[in-house]
């Protein structure tokens, strides 16, 4: 959702699968689920500039959890994306991208295996849509002490992707990118547990955006990526703290920062409440330029740019200094035994004044998207 440039498409298969697991702390050894899950969740995202509607997503997913023999597991998620709408207010090239209809579908599997001291999940993902292909496998694993106070994270993955524009601005490019994560999750008290975690992540390709004007991306990109987490858990009301916080920097200037809030409250009758607050900030990439379009010629033309003595230039308001702040409300109901639902609002709003660092914006527009996810599940 409002995604900006700084996270590779590999890195997502990885740190997501390396989350900080659970509410509470434990020193309990990892086990196998001995319960099948499956769920159908629907998210509507709608995202919009001043004046300007742009994109709209309606996103079904299909997710599923089943125990197989012995100590594995396996998990996924199925997702078509149906997408319409504009491309970003400035730097658009005149093509069919301008005004786009388009669907993507989604595979996400992970195969689990518990063992006596920790655990190895392999994960295979892959999307299509009808200009990019995307095809991802990682390996992650985790090793518990003897006392099961301390656990060490570890992950490996690799995507790559192929890139074939509507408009034929270039054709059969790739884009590969392999990444690595490591990190530990410490019991601290009976109601703490933080986990800290570094990743990296190498890329080589076609990182251009061929649907717009003036976009020439270097063909490398390489980011370094800490995390820490800290959950809480309050004994009086039940409810949990997860704090997180992020630093990312990359080689193409993108330095960042990001920290969250998440509160967990159960309350009675299987209700639960999770609202969650989340801040974003970033610097412009080396080769950003704000658009100044030539005041007689208008768009595209621009003033004041060679492209000659600029070769590696991009318009891309994603590569811009910005901050942003997403507010998110989740409430949970346990249904039954085996079915339970819930229901997220969220808002995400970005200002290139929100920055707290990393030089100035000024003509990047305003962006503000909204989104609405419902999903219910039944196990058994």
């Amino acid at each position: 959702m409002a995604a900006t440039e700084s996270t590779p498409t590999g890195a997502l298969v990885l740190m997501a699968a390396l989350a900080l697991p659970g509410l509470l702390p434990s020193a309990r050894a990892e086990s196998a689920p001995d319960s099948s899950m499956i769920g159908i969740r629907n998210l509507h995202y709608r995202e919009h500039q001043p004046n300007l509607e742009r994109i709209t997503v309606n996103s079904p997913s299909l997710v599923f959890m089943t125990p197989l023999a012995g100590e594995w597991t396996l998990n996924g998620e199925l997702v078509i994306d149906n997408l319409s709408g504009a491309s970003p207010r400035y730097h658009t090239a005149i093509s069919g991208a301008s005004n786009m209809q388009d669907k993507r579908t989604a595979a996400d599997l992970r195969l689990k295996r518990t063992l006596s001291n920790g655990s190895v999940t392999l994960g295979a993902a892959y999307s299509n849509e009808n200009d990019y292909r995307s095809a991802a496998l990682s390996i992650q694993g985790t090793v518990d002490s003897g006392d099961r106070n301390t656990t060490l994270l570890w992950g490996l993955g690799g995507a790559n992707d192929k890139i074939n524009p509507v408009n034929l601005a270039v054709r059969d490019e790739r884009k590969r990118s392999a990444d690595a994560l490591l990190g530990v999750a410490q019991v601290l008290t009976p109601v703490d547990v933080a986990q800290l975690s570094l990743g990296y992540t190498t890329g080589h390709g076609y990182y251009s955006d061929p649907y717009k004007t003036f976009d020439n991306r270097p063909r490398e990109r390489r980011q370094t990526a800490l995390t820490a987490k800290w959950n809480h858990h309050f004994n009086a009301s039940g409810g949990s703290s997860r704090l997180s916080y992020r630093y990312a920097s990359d080689s193409y200037g993108v330095r960042s920062h990001t920290i969250g809030e998440e509160y967990v409250q159960p309350i009675s009758e299987g209700w639960t409440l999770t609202p969650a607050l989340r801040y974003y900030t970033q610097s412009a990439a080396w080769f950003y330029a704000d658009p100044n379009y030539h005041p007689i010629l208008g768009p595209p033309f621009l003033a004041g740019i060679s492209l000659r003595t600029r070769p590696i230039l991009s318009l891309d308001q994603r590569l811009a200094a910005f901050g942003a702040l997403t507010v998110e409300f989740k409430v949970s109901k346990q249904l039954t035994p085996e079915w339970a639902a819930d229901l997220k609002l969220a808002r995400y709003e970005q200002r290139s004044s929100w920055r707290i660092f990393g030089g100035s914006s000024p003509g990047l527009a305003p962006l503000t998207a909204d989104w609405i996810e419902v999903g219910i599940y039944r196990r058994w």
